[in-house]
């Protein structure tokens, strides 16, 4: 699989539209910005093109205001934190995506400067599933610009005004990240280093099904964690007391282990649990000592006896990807399973990969990023791409 580098493009002197990723997480009380990842993951791009004498006109979106303004979901904040992080360029923000102010600041644009638009998606045209309707709102992006560039990995799976039809409508290719996200991810489901582990979490097995079917003709261990885990325990008829089951999911997930053992892969579930009377770090805690919860308690975490069973897979892998984490990491009594994966993940002498928001940020927390081969952007993105499933942002890009 590729695609064009903004090596291919002329940018010197010119105005380059690019699509970037600043779908950060916010502090539900505060509305602050708790998680710069994606944002100092685009500075390489941004950088780049600078440096080859281009002016910046950024768009991206953040949260899910469906079309309509909400100020909650501005990107002015994120302006502020991008002009922190590049102190010696000129960040300008323009507070719409389109019209007057965006067309007159887009123009008055100098070489070097960075001007970040407006929320994409406080504007209905870009997520519409009319074509021709993103079609003209692409048309009054573009207009602004003389190329693009797509360095959002994390939006790529959506087809997009700002994702699929600029790309289109301008010279285009993929930033820096973006082609970074595609070799590091098409490596790992076409020729990964053995063994091969994959670490999946999260709270539901729904989200996982279409990724399992994918990675358990590819790897050579899969650890289950997270809420998900309870699905797959409840459907081998082991009680799992209030955890969270999808009970829709009990006939996948059963077929999903029979499937393991057919290709004779290695699916582990947690053979001890850190459980909880309610959903709370103020319940009554305590440890499971096999795989059976009782009536009352919920599962909260993975056990001991499973995070070592688990590290002990990890520190013999040469490949590793980790996407969910293990259990309610935000709270303290539940993070020791998620805290060791992503322990035992930075000792590995190969390969290893993190996607998935929740997985980065227990990363982050637990100050290892550095440690990691790569972390992805993507969310949705990186699944669907574990799915294999074709991105219409990588599609549009692809060269044959």
């Amino acid at each position: 699989m590729s695609v064009p580098g903004i090596e291919t493009l002329e940018v010197n002197g010119k105005k380059v539209l690019v699509r970037v990723d600043f779908n950060v997480p916010l502090d539900k009380k505060t509305g602050e910005i708790t998680d710069t990842t994606r944002i100092t993951a685009s500075l390489p791009t941004l950088e780049d093109l600078l440096n080859k004498g281009a002016s910046l006109i950024l768009i991206s979106h953040l949260g899910r205001p469906k079309g309509v303004r909400d100020e909650s979901l501005s990107l002015a904040k994120v302006a502020e934190k991008l002009q922190t992080l590049l102190p010696s360029i000129k960040v300008h923000f323009c507070s719409e995506s389109i019209g007057k102010s965006a067309s007159e600041m887009s123009a008055n644009l100098k070489r070097g400067e960075i001007l970040l638009l407006e929320n994409i998606r406080f504007y209905a045209q870009e997520t519409s599933k009319e074509k021709p309707e993103r079609i003209k709102f692409a048309k009054e992006l573009t207009s602004m610009a003389d190329a693009y560039v797509d360095d959002a990995f994390g939006a790529c799976h959506r087809a997009h005004a700002s994702i699929v039809e600029c790309a289109e409508l301008l010279p285009a290719a993929a930033g820096h990240l973006l082609k970074k996200e595609i070799q590091i991810l098409q490596s790992l489901v076409t020729k990964p280093e053995r063994p091969f582990v994959a670490i999946i979490g999260g709270a539901k097995v729904s989200s996982k099904i279409a990724v399992l079917e994918n990675l358990i003709q590819k790897v050579d261990s899969i650890l289950i964690g997270g809420a998900m885990a309870y699905t797959f325990l409840k459907s081998r008829a082991i009680d799992v007391g209030t955890s969270l089951v999808e009970k829709e999911q009990l006939s996948p997930a059963f077929q999903i282990i029979d499937k393991a053992g057919y290709y004779q892969k290695n699916f582990m579930l947690p053979e001890d649990h850190v459980i909880a009377s309610e959903f709370s770090e103020r319940a009554k805690i305590k440890k499971t000592s096999n795989k059976t919860i009782p009536p009352t308690f919920m599962g909260m975490d993975i056990g001991p006896k499973t995070i070592e069973k688990y590290e002990k897979v990890i520190k013999e892998a040469k490949t590793v990807l980790w996407n969910g984490p293990m259990g309610v990491f935000e709270m303290k009594p539940f993070a020791a399973g998620t805290m060791a994966m992503a322990k035992a993940m930075s000792k590995v002498k190969g390969t290893t990969v993190v996607g998935g928001g929740d997985s980065v940020a227990a990363v982050n927390l637990a100050g290892l990023g550095g440690k990691m081969t790569h972390i992805s952007t993507g969310g949705g993105a990186t699944l669907e791409f574990l799915e294999g499933k074709k991105l219409p942002g990588v599609e549009v890009l692809r060269q044959e």
